[in-house]
């Protein structure tokens, strides 16, 4: 079934575009209207044109969507419930299609299901969009069509990407804060050493007098600050872009991860991240029917940290030759003895999804009091250092009034 890009004008009276799927033209519009949009432009998906004063293809916002993991695992969700009603898949599709609000997702899915519709499997279809669904995905819907239990599978994976998109949250959520303060407490400085200071320090050079070393150097520093404030402007982004541009590059980010690693506090929630998305991902995976070593490679592949994941693939390897999982874990020095030893119990008993799952749920718990911990050093970490520089504005600027007072 062709899939129909259209741009038209909904009930509102606003201006609206997006994908539907109909056999013609003439039934994508009828659909349409149904939907109580009325189209302006309608054609095979890549082919509308707009015309503004000229024929060019446009669609900005088209190519700033993104599809979010909380998205991803409601449609999963839903998908799963559909397909455990013995709704047949590309009829659960065709009513996902429908109700989803995303365009773009929507859109991708539309092609998934065209795909499906020819006889591709549905896992096959979904590997054509690896940013929206990764490699654990498609292995644990490939997993879940080969055993025949599609449904088990999909409730799964919803869940593991609800608990993906938590973990997101809380992290961000813990850093937004922090953030507004030190952003809020730079801008007032910078206002004071450009603004207030210039005319305090000038009443103070008017003196005559031999001003103490506090007192030169916040002259210094507003006079840099006041006189070549451009080269800030320039200078601070194209310093920002080639630090980042560094520590993008394979050298850079080895080298953060190490040093990330060691970091107190933040090292620790770095690490508790990785070993919590690792015991999940391993554990879901197996639960899901996929093989232990496509399971270690897939979750070589979502760890971020270089330096844990290369010990991953170390293990991986290790377990190709016979060994545990376990011990190399253990070698490394990496991962904690709680977790190489939950894991060495889940081996012996046969049980290592659930000793999985629950090294994940111990260490889901550890990242929220980590993440506490690091919220409440940080506040008043950051009280300190902007009470200590206002301190020293204030303490530069009565230190010569005071010796003018003695003088007099």
């Amino acid at each position: 079934m062709p899939i129909f890009e259209y741009i038209g004008i909904d009930a509102k009276g606003k201006k609206t575009s997006g994908t539907v799927d109909a056999d013609t033209e003439r039934a994508a519009r009828i659909r349409l209207r149904k939907m109580k949009i009325f189209p302006t432009s309608l054609g095979i998906e890549g082919v509308v044109k707009q015309k503004l004063g000229f024929s060019m293809n446009i669609d900005v916002s088209k190519y700033l969507q993104r599809v979010k993991v909380q998205e991803i695992a409601v449609m999963t969700r839903q998908l799963a419930t559909l397909v455990g009603a013995n709704i047949p898949l590309v009829d659960a599709l065709t009513a996902l299609v429908d109700q989803i609000e995303n365009p773009k997702l929507k859109s991708i899915l539309s092609r998934i299901k065209e795909k499906v519709t020819e006889g591709s499997k549905l896992s096959d279809a979904m590997k054509g969009y690896p940013k929206v669904f990764d490699d654990i995905f498609v292995n644990m819907i490939n997993a879940g069509e080969n055993s025949g239990a599609l449904d088990v599978i999909l409730l799964r994976l919803s869940e593991f990407k609800e608990s993906q998109s938590k973990l997101r949250s809380k992290v961000v959520s813990a850093m937004i804060y922090p953030m507004i303060m030190s952003i809020v407490a730079l801008a007032l400085i910078v206002m004071l050493l450009v603004v207030v200071v210039p005319q305090v320090t000038q009443i103070l050079k008017d003196t005559g007098v031999t001003l103490p070393l506090p007192t030169r150097l916040l002259i210094t520093v507003s006079d840099i600050l006041k006189g070549y404030w451009y080269l800030f402007v320039i200078g601070l982004p194209i310093l920002v872009y080639m630090i980042r541009k560094y520590f993008k590059s394979p050298k850079g980010i080895d080298l953060w991860d190490r040093k990330i690693l060691t970091v107190p506090v933040i090292g620790k929630l770095a690490r508790l991240i990785v070993i919590s998305r690792f015991s999940r991902t391993l554990a879901t995976l197996l639960a899901s029917g996929v093989p232990l070593l496509p399971a270690m490679e897939i979750v070589k592949n979502i760890v971020t940290n270089t330096k844990l994941k290369r010990v991953i693939e170390k293990t991986r390897d290790n377990v190709r030759e016979g060994e545990s999982i376990a011990e190399p874990l253990k070698r490394s020095g990496e991962f904690p003895p709680l977790v190489t030893h939950m894991i060495s119990i889940g081996e012996k008993t046969g049980d290592l999804e659930r000793m999985l799952e629950r090294i994940a749920d111990t260490y889901d718990t550890e990242v929220d009091n980590t993440l506490s911990t690091l919220t409440t050093l940080l506040e008043p970490l950051m009280i300190l250092v902007m009470a200590g520089v206002v301190s020293f504005i204030v303490l530069s600027v009565l230190l010569p009034i005071m010796q003018l007072n003695q003088l007099g």
